[in-house]
């Protein structure tokens, strides 16, 4: 068993255990959930798609930014199932960002797509903050280290 929790992070498919890391079966379940909000993120792509293309004029520039944006998350969201523990502030991002937009759109109510918006986003800083804790996504900040002699430029150090 000690090669098992000698492996490194080297193919994205692969549940990796490191020492101190997630169990297998945590780091499968939160990679999971990463790689579906990335797919449901896609299909919120498409719905986008065909709301621009119907958009009056004066919604047109905000439906294109935010339809384009739900591909950045999907992106972040595959980048993190791929490799959990390498991307560091990534992570905090996501959170940070589906956090605050959710409590903004609780705290505005009833505006029109607010009540959907939030429990779309709820849905997502919850799945997001599962798998940061499963994965434990933190170890992403223990890639960055300054070597001796490299003039404390950050070096990653995982596997």
């Amino acid at each position: 068993m000690k090669s098992a929790n000698l492996q490194s992070e080297q193919l994205p498919s692969v549940s990796v255990v490191t020492p101190g890391g997630p169990s297998p079966r945590a780091d499968r379940t939160g990679r999971g959930l990463m790689a579906l909000n990335a797919v449901l993120t896609l299909g919120a792509f498409a719905g986008g798609v065909r709301i621009i293309v119907s958009a009056a004029d004066d919604r047109l520039v905000v439906e294109v930014w935010r339809t384009f944006a739900y591909v950045v998350f999907a992106g972040m969201w595959a980048l993190i199932a791929a490799w959990p523990r390498r991307l560091p502030g990534v992570w905090e991002l996501v959170l940070f960002h589906k956090l605050a937009v959710t409590v903004y759109y609780f705290a505005i109510g009833d505006v029109p797509e607010a009540p959907l918006a939030a429990r779309i986003d709820l849905w997502l800083v919850s799945t997001t903050a599962l798998a940061y804790a499963l994965c434990r996504g933190w170890y992403g900040w223990r890639t960055l280290t300054s070597s001796p002699g490299s003039s404390g430029q950050p070096v990653s150090t995982a596997g």
